[in-house]
């Protein structure tokens, strides 16, 4: 599985996504599963993808194709409105379905994927939408400012309780920090590394991106921090009547000591060669596939972002 949460907020765009796939219990690997396109000073996507592997990943291909293309009549590079090309990777997504499952039709794979595609194009705010595996897609809200695919139950109550179109964009991003974090800590099929990117309004580019591994000292802290401070928040809750009642309020010493956090998965990004954007993979499925692949017909099928 996965779990990919994009945020629209006043000040612009913040998108995390895992990197954890599996065909089975046994055979867990990573990919990237944030793409970035990008022509700063005119325009820049972000898409995040949950589903059947093989099928994003031909979706992601058509897309760079089409884009690179400077005779097609539809691309990412040749529409004036993000609904329209939001209507656009919908019609993509479906025709690679289409492919998809007349391959995979006698092997009961299901070959959907849903995917979060947000960015902005000059002369408009930027802007952040759900595509179905249907094609048809809905948009963010003053009222739910936020978009999730995949294991998304986990990370949900902070983005309700923090997040508003006037949150700050570090703030907006350090709450997806810990919906991943909240994610992983609950569902295996979740994991590290997290990818994550920025999109600062009018900057018409990734205004910034990182990739945190477990270990990394930001997101230890992140994790560390939360995870203390939520535990002393419980503590210091009002007590029930048979409870004996505090003389005096705790002092504010020291953290309670937490248990050991889950070791890591032990996975490495596979190499990837191919075409970046912003410092993501964008381009053909031979950029993934450069992953030690040891049955690559039951990967394309089976695998699952």
């Amino acid at each position: 599985m996965t779990y990919c949460v994009g945020i629209e907020v006043n000040e612009g765009l913040v998108f995390a996504a895992d990197t954890r796939t599996s065909a089975s219990f046994d055979d867990v690997r990573v990919y990237r599963k944030m793409h970035v396109f990008e022509w700063p000073g005119d325009r820049v996507f972000v898409i995040m993808s949950a589903g059947n592997l093989a099928t994003t990943q031909l979706t992601i291909s058509r897309l760079q194709r089409d884009a690179d293309d400077p005779n097609a009549a539809r691309s990412l590079r040749t529409f004036s409105h993000l609904y329209e090309v939001a209507e656009y990777v919908g019609d993509t997504l479906v025709a690679s379905q289409v492919k998809m499952n007349d391959e995979a039709q006698q092997s009961g794979v299901n070959v959907q994927s849903t995917l979060i595609l947000g960015g902005q194009i000059a002369g408009e705010r930027p802007g952040l939408y759900m595509v179905y595996p249907l094609g048809n897609c809905i948009a963010t809200s003053p009222e739910t400012p936020y978009l999730q695919i995949g294991e998304s139950k986990y990370g949900k109550p902070i983005l309700d309780r923090i997040i508003r179109p006037e949150t700050s964009l570090e703030d907006a991003a350090r709450c997806a920090l810990v919906s991943l974090d909240s994610t992983i800590r609950s569902n295996l099929s979740v994991g590290m590394p997290v990818d994550m990117a920025l999109l600062r309004n009018g900057d018409l580019k990734i205004s910034q991106k990182m990739r945190l591994e477990a270990d990394t000292p930001l997101y230890s802290e992140i994790h560390d921090t939360w995870s203390r401070k939520l535990e002393a928040a419980v503590h210091s809750l009002p007590r029930f009547p048979w409870e004996p009642q505090r003389e005096t309020e705790p002092s504010s010493g020291p953290l309670p000591v937490m248990p050991p956090r889950r070791a890591r998965a032990g996975l490495e990004p596979a190499a990837a060669p191919g075409k970046l954007s912003g410092g993501f993979l964008v381009g053909a499925p031979s950029g993934a596939t450069a992953a030690i692949v040891l049955d690559p017909e039951r990967s394309a099928s089976r695998h699952r972002d």
